[in-house]
């Protein structure tokens, strides 16, 4: 990921997560969704079943701000973020989520961007997981 040139993180074998914050999510929400992010099973065991965590096949994570991602396109041709979190609320939301992260996992293996700034993000997405995790979602 690189911010006006600058390479800001990298990682190899992860998860790029996308974190769009909206306005009813909450402190416990972050913290669910970090363990829920940590826990998810989507890496392949010796058998080639997933049953590996992040945390157990050794990946990383890069973590982005994205309201982006509450974009409202039904009316119009220009997308609408009324439903994205105002940056005072999304910000430490996403802080959180990224400490968590941090905490189980270790400073090393989660990189970021920066809140609020354009970024550009390559991604080799090696595998058959895209998915869609909401707060709050058991």
């Amino acid at each position: 990921m690189t911010i006006g040139g600058e390479t800001v993180a990298s990682i190899g074998r992860g998860y790029l997560v996308l974190l769009g914050v909206t306005h009813s999510d909450t402190e416990k929400d972050a913290d669910e969704l970090a363990a829920r992010v940590v826990a998810l099973r989507i890496f392949e065991d010796a058998a080639g079943k997933t049953n590996l965590s992040i945390q157990d096949a050794g990946g990383s994570v890069i973590i982005v701000s994205q309201f982006t991602l509450y974009a409202d396109t039904r009316h119009g041709r220009r997308p609408g973020f009324s439903a994205a979190a105002r940056p005072e609320v999304a910000e430490p939301l996403y802080e959180r989520v990224v400490a968590r992260l941090r905490e189980a996992l270790g400073a090393d293996r989660v990189g970021t961007g920066r809140f609020g700034a354009e970024m550009s993000v390559r991604l080799v997405n090696d595998g058959p997981f895209s998915l869609e995790l909401k707060a709050g979602a058991e």
